[in-house]
């Protein structure tokens, strides 16, 4: 498996906007933090404000340093409209195969609905792919039932029961 780092992804054209992918800039992690907080579960998890919270950026400097870890932002128009974080586990299960896990997942609430977060999770998987992992696996919020329907079409399947403990 070798170190990842995301090569600029052109997605083509959305309503006349230019679409593309690439690594997260540390400039960029206010607006990754507003898409984080723009929708009900977010807002009540995340604290977007001026300043922003040390926690933030230290949580993307540790992100930034790992070879196994990619924060991919999609761009439009030179603006960030979403956002994932791309992590890839070794395993000795499944014959020692790599898998990859995909954790926040956001699409601006202004651009939903315009096929931003399927190409997003596309780009993923291929960089997944590429890096040789023969899984790629996420949770979603039991409350997100758009998003279910979201991954599902994508050809994700609720195979198991993802539980969680938080320890804060």
């Amino acid at each position: 498996m070798t170190s990842m780092n995301a090569d600029d992804g052109e997605a083509g054209v959305i309503a006349g906007r230019s679409l593309r992918f690439r690594q997260a800039r540390r400039e960029e992690v206010p607006a990754i933090v507003r898409l984080l907080a723009d929708d009900a579960l977010g807002s009540s998890r995340e604290h977007y404000a001026e300043p922003l919270p040390q926690a933030y950026w230290d949580a993307f400097d540790a992100i930034a340093a790992r070879p196994d870890n990619l924060l991919i932002v999609a761009e439009m128009d030179g603006a960030v409209v979403g956002c994932l974080q791309l992590t890839l586990i070794p395993g000795l299960t499944r014959l020692g195969a790599w898998r990859a896990l995909i954790e926040g997942v956001r699409v601006d609430s202004r651009c939903r609905g315009q096929r931003v977060g399927e190409r997003l999770l596309r780009y993923a998987i291929d960089q997944a792919r590429a890096q040789g992992c023969r899984l790629v696996q996420l949770t979603t919020d039991k409350t997100r039932s758009d998003a279910h329907q979201f991954y599902e079409r994508l050809g994700f399947v609720g195979s198991h029961l993802g539980m969680k403990l938080a320890l804060d």
